[in-house]
């Protein structure tokens, strides 16, 4: 029964979202974002737009998971990043002012065609890890409600990526912001309602949980908190669907759709972090990225609003992950003509690589994130010391940084190797990932900051 619950209100979404898909695509709509009568989308459109796609599938799981090993440190860690919001609205506001029409365009003007190629690199495997992350979670959902059916969970994986192309492909950017619309909204009243479940649960204390240490203790958690810390200047830079987003409507709706963007995300993650943090209260045991562990802990219907908001979360972000890419393929690299079928092939080419990836595994939700913050790190003290400090910085100081952040990224990557081990502090992963941050940012300024010089400024 439950398992046919949660196919019934995924179908249910499925097809309203194509209802809700524009019926006629326009090259401005598929690329730009813009509705049917060529207008910008509304402030609640794109603040529900940026959530929707923010509280994706995997940073729901991450929260959880974080909260259940560290407790409410953990929890408050990973909507550290969250933080991203108000960094990038700060960020997007200083592009504009400066003429940019977007991120390549103003790394284009600062280092030409290397400086963006550096950049499309570094969102091309940020796309790929949306696409293939949020993926995992529904395959692990499906695997945990039909646990007799050895290919639930390929199979899963499979027709959600398709039905996600399927309207993605559809109207591009233009529907992914519609839809995004139906999906916060299905996903707020879902998740209220578990969450409301959750208080009035037998044994729930709000005292317990926001003082609780996690199953682990919550030292870890506090080491994430400085790393996310580190990390959050340059993290929404290389996300494109947020920056994407920060160029689609007029300046003064953008700023005030990054700043509620920022409050709704950052709660809905704190509150889906308590789930976790019930489960190491209670003494459950850890299975399934905690999916197993709710089975057992909640009554069977506040499983199932669980289960459909991690799959709501996930098909909001996979349609604008695959937007982002047809743009990113078409507009940026200019890998494809700047048409309908040209936007849809670049979909297709992500969505087959990220359902490959997905098929292959991998074990650590949270590492993915690690991994692409790690390697966006170069554009730290590029930003800082470009549209903070007013100074330019030569291409050889921008590359430094870009190849000390990439191989960081990898050495976090690769961190259980024999050479690796040698060079990094003997401790958790976590405490490793703090010193390749920190390395990477000492190496990034000492460059950007030799390789700078006061801008000159041309007097019109």
């Amino acid at each position: 029964m439950q398992a046919f619950v949660i196919i019934a209100i995924l179908a249910l979404l499925i097809a309203a979202s194509l209802y809700v898909a524009p019926r006629k695509a326009s090259l401005d709509g598929f690329f730009g974002g813009a509705g049917e009568d060529g207008a910008a989308p509304g402030l609640w459109t794109l603040v529900f737009s940026q959530v929707t796609t923010w509280i994706f599938a995997r940073s729901l799981m991450n929260a959880a998971i974080l909260g259940f090993f560290y407790g409410i440190a953990g929890t408050l860690a990973y909507a550290a990043y969250y933080g991203s919001f108000l960094t990038g609205g700060f960020i997007v506001g200083r592009l504009r002012a400066k003429g940019a029409r977007s991120v390549q365009d103003w790394l284009s003007e600062e280092y030409g065609a290397i400086g963006t190629a550096c950049y499309n690199l570094v969102i091309a495997l940020r796309l790929l890890s949306e696409v293939f992350a949020n993926l995992i979670v529904v395959g692990l959902i499906f695997a945990a409600i039909l646990p007799e059916m050895g290919i639930a969970k390929d199979a899963s994986i499979i027709i959600v990526a398709v039905f996600a192309l399927a309207y993605s492909a559809w109207g591009g950017l233009s529907a992914s912001l519609r839809t995004d619309v139906v999906q916060m909204v299905l996903f707020l009243v879902v998740f209220a309602i578990a969450f409301v479940a959750l208080l009035v649960s037998p044994g729930f204390s709000l005292g317990a949980v926001i003082t609780a240490p996690g199953a682990s203790g919550g030292y870890l958690g506090w080491v994430l908190m400085i790393v996310a810390a580190l990390q959050v200047f340059s993290y929404p830079v290389h996300d494109p669907v947020m920056m994407d987003r920060g160029f689609v409507a007029d300046e003064a709706t953008t700023r005030k759709s990054f700043i509620h963007a920022f409050w709704i995300s950052t709660v809905c993650i704190i509150f889906f972090g308590f789930f976790g943090i019930q489960a190491s209260l209670q003494g459950a045991q850890y299975e399934g990225q905690l999916i197993g562990t709710w089975a057992t802990m909640f009554p069977g219907w506040v499983f199932t609003l669980l289960l459909v908001s991690l799959l709501v979360s996930a098909i909001s972000t996979l349609d604008s992950a695959l937007a982002s890419a047809s743009r990113l393929v078409v507009e940026e690299l200019k890998l494809a003509p700047r048409t309908l079928n040209g936007g849809r092939g670049a979909m297709v080419v992500f969505a087959v690589l990220g359902t490959a990836l997905t098929l292959a595994e991998t074990q650590s939700l949270f590492d993915a994130v690690a991994v692409s913050g790690t390697a966006s790190m170069f554009l730290t003290p590029v930003i800082v010391v470009t549209l903070l400090m007013g100074r330019s910085v030569a291409i050889w100081a921008y590359l430094v940084s870009f190849f000390a952040a990439i191989l960081g990224a990898a050495a976090y990557f690769a961190r259980g190797s024999e050479f690796m081990s040698s060079l990094l502090v003997e401790g958790h992963k976590y405490e490793q990932l703090l010193q390749i941050c920190i390395v990477v940012l000492v190496i990034g300024f000492a460059a950007v900051l030799a390789g700078s010089k006061r801008a000159v400024r041309v007097e019109a």
